[in-house]
C-alpha cells in the first residue's frame, strides 16, 4: 500500500526507529520512579506516562513512554538509537533493587496510528484522554497528543504488539508523514544529535504532562524545579515551516541580527507532500523581531507556526 492523504483517513506505520525496554521485578516501578521525571509508583495499567531521563545537570538524556503491564512490569518505548546507552546507564543504578532491565525490541514492535480510520479500528480502545492506555487483544494502545491540521485535530495512538503479530488493518503511512504529524502535535523527542541539549522545559516536556513536580527526587530534579519556579523560562520549542531546502535534527538556527551566536537547535523534522515542518528549541527573545534561519544567518528562512497547545509560564 502507498501513503494516504493524512487529512482524510490517516493510517498506520511501523516505527522501526523505535525500541522497547522492559523493567521487571517487584521494585521496578519504585526504581524507575527514582530515575524519571514521572510518577511510576502510582501509575496504573490504564495510565501511560511521558517521562524524561535527565543527567545530574538536569539535561535530558532520553524521553520515553511508559506502559505498566502489571505492578511488576513496565515497558518503556523510546527511539532505538538511544536505547542501548539508556539501558546501560539505568542498569548502573539498579544495584540491589529488585528490578531487571532488558531490551524487549526483538519481541515487541512499536506502531504509530493516526486518523479516524485508526480510531475506528481501535474501537473501545480508542480512549479520549491523552496518555491513556487500553488493551487491544494482547497489544497495548496509548493515546498520544493530537496533531493539529488547519482547524481540525487528528487523533494519534502508539500501539505496542508482538513483532510477529498481524499488522493493523489500516492504510499505510510513511515514516516522514508520521514525523510530520509529530511536529503538528508539538511533540519532539531527544535523539542522538540532541542528547543533553535540553532541560525538560526547553522541549516543552512539562506542558505535555511529562514532569511531575510533586514526586520525589530523581537525577537533575533540583535543576528542573529551579527552572520551573525561579525566573522566566527563556527558551522553548516552537514549530516552523522551512521555506526551502531540507533540515536535520541537531542543526543550529541563527537570528538575522546575530550571525555569530546560534539562537536555537532543530529538535524535530517532518515532511509531507513537499512541505517541511520542524520543531526548534529557540531563544524566545529571538522571535520578537527579525527572522530565524537554518544553518546560518543567511540560510533558509524559518516561518513561525502556532503551537497546538498553550505556553503557560509559571508565575
Amino acid at each position: 500500500m502507498t501513503d494516504t492523504s493524512l487529512a482524510t483517513t490517516g493510517g498506520a506505520v511501523r516505527l522501526t526507529d523505535w525500541g522497547l525496554m522492559r523493567a521487571q521485578g517487584e521494585e521496578a516501578a519504585k526504581f524507575l520512579h527514582g530515575q524519571l521525571t514521572q510518577d511510576t509508583v502510582l501509575q496504573t495499567s490504564s495510565q501511560g506516562r511521558l517521562a524524561g531521563y535527565c543527567s545530574a545537570k538536569g539535561r535530558l538524556l532520553a524521553l520515553m513512554l511508559a506502559f505498566k503491564r502489571s505492578p511488576d512490569e513496565l515497558l518503556l518505548a523510546l527511539p532505538a538509537e538511544l536505547l542501548p546507552a539508556t539501558l546501560k546507564r539505568l542498569s548502573m543504578f539498579v544495584m540491589r533493587a529488585k528490578c531487571k532491565l532488558s531490551d524487549a525490541s526483538a519481541e515487541l514492535a512499536v506502531w504509530g496510528l493516526a486518523g479516524e480510520a485508526a480510531r475506528a479500528w481501535l474501537g473501545d480502545a480508542a480512549l479520549a484522554d491523552t496518555w491513556a492506555v487500553a488493551a487491544v487483544g494482547d497489544a497495548l494502545a496509548m493515546r498520544l497528543p493530537d496533531a493539529r491540521l488547519d482547524d481540525a485535530s487528528m487523533p494519534r495512538y502508539l500501539l505496542v504488539q508482538a513483532t510477529d503479530a498481524q499488522a493493523p488493518g489500516l492504510p499505510a503511512l510513511g515514516a516522514e508523514s508520521w514525523q510530520w504529524l509529530e511536529v503538528q502535535a508539538g511533540q519532539a523527542w531527544v535523539r542522538s544529535a540532541t542528547i543533553e541539549q535540553f532541560v525538560p522545559q526547553m522541549i516543552n516536556l512539562e506542558l505535555l504532562g511529562g514532569v511531575n513536580f510533586q514526586k520525589g527526587c530523581y537525577p537533575g530534579q533540583e535543576v528542573v524545579a529551579r527552572s520551573q519556579y525561579r525566573g522566566t523560562i527563556k527558551r522553548r520549542t516552537l514549530p516552523f515551516a522551512l521555506v526551502e531546502g531540507e533540515a536535520q535534527i541537531g542543526q543550529e538556527i541563527f537570528h538575522s541580527a546575530d550571525p555569530e551566536q546560534p539562537a536555537g537547535l532543530v529538535a524535530g523534522v517532518g515532511k509531507h507532500e513537499g512541505q517541511v515542518l520542524l520543531l526548534a528549541e529557540v531563544k524566545l527573545a529571538a522571535i520578537e523581531e527579525g527572522s530565524l534561519h537554518l544553518g546560518s544567518a543567511s540560510g533558509p528562512l524559518l516561518a513561525p507556526r502556532a503551537l497546538p497547545y498553550a505556553i503557560a509560564e509559571p508565575q
